[in-house]
């Protein structure tokens, strides 16, 4: 979670942000600096200060919102699958992102006709099991896991 630092009072932050950001500009993309580091956001220089596990976190959270939108946006279909296939979606929509994901048109028309089995096979014929290894095996073990559980839909909650 997201925590604030103790603010010094005798300070306006707004004036500083403000400030900052018209000298250091605001990019959301990672960009080199005129130093030559990688930067973020209002000059965050990750090459030499990166950025602290509860900024990781914060971003984390929003990137698994960001999944349970474009699945829903896309893949209406998805919360009625068994609740191993939920998770495997989600982790398949954070890892390759919706678009890549809406590729895999076999695995998805198998899902589609709740064919687990042959879901599964499917994802390990990919370029993404062969880049991703053991993280592929994992959810194609679990999409298989699904074949007997195709009439036990759960949704799992946000």
């Amino acid at each position: 979670m997201y925590m604030a630092i103790q603010e010094d009072k005798r300070f306006n932050r707004d004036l500083i942000r403000s400030r900052l950001i018209d000298f250091e500009g605001l990019v959301l993309q990672s960009y080199k600096c005129s130093q030559g580091y990688t930067s973020l956001g209002v000059g965050r220089n990750l090459d030499t200060r990166g950025i602290t596990e509860d900024e990781a976190m914060y971003l984390l959270n929003n990137d698994i919102q960001s999944c349970f939108k474009d699945l829903d946006k896309h893949l209406i279909e998805w919360r009625s699958w068994p609740l191993n296939a939920q998770y495997v979606f989600i982790d398949l929509c954070f890892n390759l992102g919706i678009h890549t994901l809406l590729s895999f048109r076999k695995t998805l028309a198998f899902c589609k006709l709740g064919e687990w089995e042959r879901a599964a096979i499917e994802l390990l014929d990919s370029k993404y099991a062969k880049q991703v290894g053991r993280r592929a095996i994992f959810n194609s073990e679990e999409l298989a896991k699904c074949q007997n559980q195709s009439n036990k839909t759960t949704t799992p909650k946000d």
